[in-house]
C-alpha cells in the first residue's frame, strides 16, 4: 500500500474494509431477526405442490462461525497492513520478514563459509563442496543471464573462455560480482567520417582477428580506427581497465560480420550487469567468484 499516489486511495481501501465488515455483520444481525411469516411457521412459499420454504433461523454454530470470522477480521487489520497505509500494530512488512529470514540463513551458513573464505582460487577449485555450493550460486543468481553452462549467449559474455571483458583474476572477479559493471561504447560514426569510412574501419576491424572481411576496404579503413584507438589499443587488443574488448581474437559479445560492426560504430551500446553485493553476502561472492573463475581453468577442476 505504500506505493499510493495520493492520500486518497489509502482511505478509500479504508473506508471500504471497514464498511465491509461493518455490512457483514449487519447482515448477521437482520439475517437472526426471525419474522413469521405465516401461521406454519413457513415463510409461505411451496413448490411443487408440498415443498415448503421454512423460515428457521440459522444454526447457532454457524452464527458464531460468522461472528468469529469478522472479530478475527478485525484484529488482523490491528495487527497487520491492510488498511491503506496503516502499517499495523506489528509494524509487519513483508520485505522485512524476507530481510530477516536472509539474515538468519546466512548466521546459519557462515560457519560453512568461513573455512573457505582464506582459500584461494585455486583451492577453491579442487573442493568438491565448495564448487557445489558456487555451482547452485550460480544458478540461483547468474544462470538467467549466462546460461545454465555459463556459455552465455549474444549480449551476455561466455563465462567458460578466456576471454574477459575486465579481467579474470579472483579479485577482478569478485569486482565484477560485488559492484557490477556499466560498459558503454558511445556512437563512433561521426568520429570516423563518412558511411564508407564505418563500413572500412568495420572491416579493418574484421581482419584484426581474421574474420572475413573486404581486404581493400580494410586498407582503406585503417587510418580511421585511430578514432576507436582510445579505448580498444592502436593495435586493437582492448583495455580491461576500460572494459573495451579485444578486437584481435574471434570472440564477438554482440554479433559478428559487417553489418553487426558497422551497428556498433554508428549506434554504440550500453550494456550493465547489475551489482549483487545486495543478494550475496561477502563469503559467497568469494566462493561463488572461485567457481566463474574455475569455469575458465581447464587445469584446475574440482576434485583432481
Amino acid at each position: 500500500m505504500s506505493d499510493f499516489t495520493s492520500s486518497g486511495w489509502s482511505l478509500f481501501v479504508t473506508a471500504a474494509t471497514i464498511l465491509g465488515l461493518a455490512l457483514c455483520l449487519a447482515l448477521l444481525i437482520i439475517a437472526s431477526k426471525r419474522k413469521v411469516m405465516a401461521g406454519d411457521n413457513t415463510t409461505g412459499h411451496v413448490w411443487d405442490e408440498d415443498l415448503r420454504e421454512m423460515n428457521n433461523p440459522l444454526p447457532r454454530w454457524w452464527v458464531w462461525l460468522f461472528v468469529i470470522t469478522v472479530v478475527f477480521a478485525g484484529v488482523y487489520l490491528a495487527l497487520y497492513p491492510g488498511l491503506g497505509t496503516f502499517a499495523g500494530g506489528l509494524k509487519w512488512t513483508s520485505i522485512g520478514q524476507h530481510q530477516a529470514e536472509v539474515e538468519k540463513a546466512r548466521v546459519a551458513m557462515a560457519p560453512l563459509y568461513a573455512k573457505f573464505v582464506s582459500q584461494p582460487a585455486q583451492a577453491l577449485a579442487k573442493d568438491t563442496q565448495a564448487m557445489a555450493i558456487g555451482e547452485r550460486l550460480f544458478a540461483n543468481n547468474c544462470a538467467g543471464c549466462h546460461g545454465s553452462d555459463a556459455r552465455g549467449s549474444k549480449g551476455f559474455p561466455n563465462l567458460t573462455d578466456s576471454d574477459w571483458l575486465y579481467g579474470g583474476t579472483l579479485d577482478q572477479i569478485k569486482e565484477t560480482i560485488t559492484n557490477g559493471r556499466h560498459g558503454v561504447m558511445p556512437p563512433m560514426a561521426a568520429a570516423v567520417g563518412s558511411a564508407d569510412d564505418v563500413r572500412n574501419v568495420a572491416n579493418y576491424v574484421l581482419s584484426l582477428s581474421d574474420s572475413p572481411h573486404n581486404g581493400v576496404a580494410a586498407q582503406l579503413g585503417k587510418a580511421k580506427f585511430v578514432a576507436c584507438a582510445a579505448c580498444h589499443g592502436p593495435d586493437g587488443k582492448g583495455n580491461q581497465a576500460l572494459g573495451a574488448p579485444n578486437l584481435t581474437d574471434k570472440v564477438w559479445l554482440h554479433g559478428w560480420g559487417e553489418d553487426a560492426v558497422v551497428s556498433m560504430i554508428v549506434n554504440g551500446k550500453s550494456n550493465q550487469m547489475p551489482a549483487q553485493a545486495q543478494r550475496l553476502s561477502a563469503d559467497q561472492i568469494h566462493v561463488l567468484a572461485a567457481y566463474v573463475w574455475s569455469l575458465s581453468q581447464s587445469s584446475f577442476v574440482a576434485g583432481k
